[in-house]
């Protein structure tokens, strides 16, 4: 029997959505959708913006909590702030090691998890995934999120090593709408980013201008 969540066990706002980075040849895409829901039933948020940047090619995605979500975040843009100091900007596998690490030492309290990808100068294009309750994986795609049990097949059939940047972006445009299409509290604009060692592209994809897999 389905439970629902009234009054006080509502925790924060929760963000069913859909979330994914990809590596390509060169960089990586990291993106999700921007539709926040309490409960699962009620859509709160049209234009929430999962797309975080925590330092200059370092991005994460967050799904869960969007509250437990956005004070990870915001305390591992703090601690990653202090590498100004030093010679060389810090490694993507650090930022996402921190983020581990919150995510670990307030596993009995958090419910959120994160995919953190960006380009540094050492190991190039990387995409982590930090897990509820503080395991760190690396992958060179992954998908997260309420939507994401919608698109697994669809990733596993698309995605290929060493693809073009229009090729990754195309592929993660088309998993977003899909999942968008099917899932119920993923929705709203399709937020990008192309990170590589260039630089940022940040690319917002409107509802109406994504793609349509079907006649609706």
């Amino acid at each position: 029997m389905e439970r629902r969540c009234t009054g006080s066990e509502v925790k924060g706002v929760s963000t069913g959505t859909t979330i994914l980075a990809a590596i390509y040849d060169g960089g990586v895409v990291i993106g999700s959708d921007s539709r926040a829901s309490i409960g699962g039933e009620y859509v709160s948020s049209k234009t929430i913006n999962k797309v975080i940047q925590v330092h200059d090619r370092i991005f994460c995605c967050m799904s869960g909590s969007l509250a437990d979500a956005q004070a990870v975040t915001k305390a591992a843009k703090f601690q990653l702030s202090f590498h100004r100091f030093m010679e060389r900007p810090p490694l993507v596998i650090a930022a996402a090691t921190i983020m581990k690490e919150l995510c670990y030492k307030n596993k009995e309290d958090l419910q959120a998890g994160f995919i953190t990808a960006g380009w540094d100068h050492r190991h190039g294009p990387q995409v982590y995934v930090v897990s509820l309750g503080g395991m760190l994986v690396s992958q060179p795609v992954t998908i997260g999120g309420s939507g994401s049990t919608y698109i697994y097949g669809y990733v596993d059939a698309k995605y290929k090593p060493n693809m073009s940047r229009e090729e990754c972006l195309q592929f993660a445009t088309n998993a977003l709408a899909l999942a968008m299409g099917r899932d119920n509290v993923s929705g709203g604009v399709a937020h990008l980013a192309v990170i590589s060692e260039t630089g940022v592209e940040h690319v917002v994809v409107p509802g109406n201008k994504l793609p349509r897999f079907n006649h609706e």
